[in-house]
């Protein structure tokens, strides 16, 4: 019997690169507008036969709105052509983005480890940048997400 490969994706979302820094974002990531935005590239690049090869196993695992990093997971055939479609990903709710590849693994708990160091980095530049905009609740809504990418399975 053969096991089903997948690989995992550790992304970051650049959100409207030429906006001033310091203001709100435009657009809360969740994994609702990034699935959606992913499935509609791979649609509008490589086709209906392309989106239903490559939909079966494509999920996105986690998503840190705060430091905007998101873990993809696609089935092993087809990883590099989600993954081209996410390079050419423009924009979420009409707000422009960029993907940017922080790491590519073939275990979830590879991706894991991955995950909490470039979320650890990401939140400490936040914690800089933000200054005095960092409350006790960010804090602890961070705690949560780093709680949760913790949790992920196996």
């Amino acid at each position: 019997m053969v096991r089903f490969k997948n690989r995992y994706f550790v992304m970051e979302v650049f959100l409207d690169p030429n906006k001033d820094l310091g203001t709100d974002d435009p657009i809360i990531i969740t994994h609702l507008n990034v699935s959606k935005a992913i499935k509609e590239s791979v649609l509008a690049n490589f086709g209906e036969c392309g989106l239903g090869s490559s939909i079966g196993s494509f999920q996105v695992k986690y998503v840190n709105p705060i430091t905007k990093v998101c873990i993809i997971r696609t089935s092993k055939e087809e990883h590099q052509k989600v993954w081209c479609a996410m390079t050419m990903v423009r924009d979420i709710g009409n707000c422009p983005v960029v993907f940017n590849l922080l790491d590519l693994s073939g275990s979830i708990r590879a991706c894991k480890d991955a995950a909490l160091k470039c979320e650890e980095q990401k939140f400490e530049i936040y914690k800089k940048e933000a200054g005095p905009r960092v409350t006790a609740e960010i804090n602890q809504m961070m705690q949560n997400f780093l709680e949760k990418i913790k949790t992920l399975e196996l």
